[in-house]
């Protein structure tokens, strides 16, 4: 009887172990709205992890929030959910950054909310500076607020560096006077304190996180965020010197770099959890068409060409082993210079889109009839610089709520929790 019992867990245990699929959810409007939790949301985690809290498939937080530390958003997270969240599970916007290393020495000014010198030293910024270090030792360029204004004038006591960079963590407080002295950073390439020169052309890098134009708390209609914030920055800029703002990155959902960060995420949990299989889906749930869903289908579309060009690769590699004459690798094919190289290759085959109806997408407004239709008259939210596709508007799922979604996914998965809850 023993050696029996032993054998079903063993078999049991392969089951748990060959787990090929991962959940990547969003957090505002799947699981919260501001600080409310959504009801569905606690019944959902309940499905996902053993009696002992431990997950049962791997999974990640893709957040386009900006404003607090991966720690605090894995905190905040394991309260509302009532299961262990680790900080290694959350992506926040700004979390490929880390990847950016030939920034880090670098004096950048850093704009956002919250603790954004303790985010910047997080990610590896060593010489960070704030609008507000900015402001006090420049007073004069914040002229907007009357009651700001500087009664003495005077000069700086101590020049700051150079700065090299602008990263923009997410919407700031006071919107006028970020405006102001970003624009003052990138028309005096990083010497705020010195006259405009509309010459310097290219501009300073600018590095952003964040593009939604807008999110869902607790009021009734979506809020203005960084993604608004952008479009102000840019159109002035543009205003002033009749050129585009350029970006060196734009990072947060639906960016394919912050999908390729998450599915590293993904191998990794997936790796110290000892499944043993590659993890070859991933089931991105959100409620935002513009950022959750367009970004979930971009990343699809990026894993299809990848493994489409390996494919392509591996014939001619075994053309070329076989001595034919025409076939040959170009530079470019052997060596990808892309921000791909600072993480391993991706190993996922498909990222599916999964749309719920608790936060930004509203079912009765936006999907009325004919969907193909709805979708291609949509306004489209999404950022300057990602192209209007209206096929990666479409989500290959629409549920009512974040169970639901679990729900689903299990049954494409096959997945039966209640066996493998009783092996963990």
């Amino acid at each position: 009887m023993c050696v029996v019992m032993e054998l079903m867990k063993y078999i049991f245990s392969l089951q748990v172990n060959v787990t090929t699929f991962g959940f990547l959810f969003d957090i505002d409007g799947v699981l919260v709205r501001g600080k409310t939790p959504i009801p569905a949301a606690k019944k959902a985690f309940q499905k996902l992890v053993n009696s002992q809290g431990q997950f049962l498939v791997p999974v990640v937080f893709v957040t386009n929030a900006g404003n607090c530390l991966r720690q605090k958003k894995a905190d905040q997270l394991s309260h509302i959910l009532g299961v262990p969240i680790s900080q290694d599970q959350v992506v926040m916007s700004h979390s490929p950054l880390r990847m950016f290393r030939r920034y880090h020495d670098k004096c950048v000014l850093v704009s956002g909310q919250g603790p954004v010198l303790d985010i910047a030293k997080y990610l590896g910024f060593c010489q960070p500076i704030t609008i507000d270090t900015l402001r006090e030792t420049y007073p004069l360029l914040d002229m907007v607020d009357h009651d700001r204004r500087p009664k003495v004038l005077h000069s700086p006591a101590v020049e700051l560096p150079k700065i090299e960079a602008v990263v923009l963590f997410g919407e700031p407080v006071r919107w006028e006077t970020n405006l102001q002295l970003i624009i003052d950073v990138l028309l005096t390439s990083g010497c705020p304190g010195k006259p405009h020169h509309q010459a310097n052309y290219p501009h300073i890098p600018v590095l952003a996180c964040n593009m939604d134009l807008m999110w869902v708390a607790e009021a009734q209609s979506p809020r203005f965020g960084h993604g608004t914030f952008m479009v102000c920055l840019e159109n002035i800029y543009k205003k002033i010197t009749g050129k585009e703002l350029k970006y060196e990155a734009l990072m947060g959902k639906p960016s394919e770099l912050t999908y390729h960060y998450a599915e590293y995420l993904i191998r990794m949990q997936a790796a110290q959890s000892q499944w043993k299989k590659p993890i070859q889906i991933l089931y991105a749930i959100g409620d935002n068409l513009m950022t959750d869903i367009y970004g979930a289908n971009l990343y699809n579309r990026y894993l299809e060409e990848k493994n489409s060009r390996k494919s392509s690769k591996a014939r001619i590699r075994a053309k070329v082993a076989a001595g034919s004459s025409a076939a040959t690798l170009s530079q470019d094919d052997e060596i990808d210079h892309t921000w791909q190289n600072e993480l391993a290759p991706a190993t996922a085959t498909n990222c599916r889109s999964v749309l719920v109806c608790t936060g930004v997408y509203n079912p009765h407004t936006e999907l009325p009839s004919d969907t193909r239709k709805s979708i291609s008259e949509t306004v489209f939210h999404g950022h300057r610089d990602f192209r209007f596709d209206p096929a990666l508007l479409e989500p290959d799922h629409i549920v009512p709520d974040v169970d639901a979604a679990v729900d689903l996914i299990f049954q494409l998965e096959n997945f039966a929790t209640n066996q493998h809850s009783s092996t963990m």
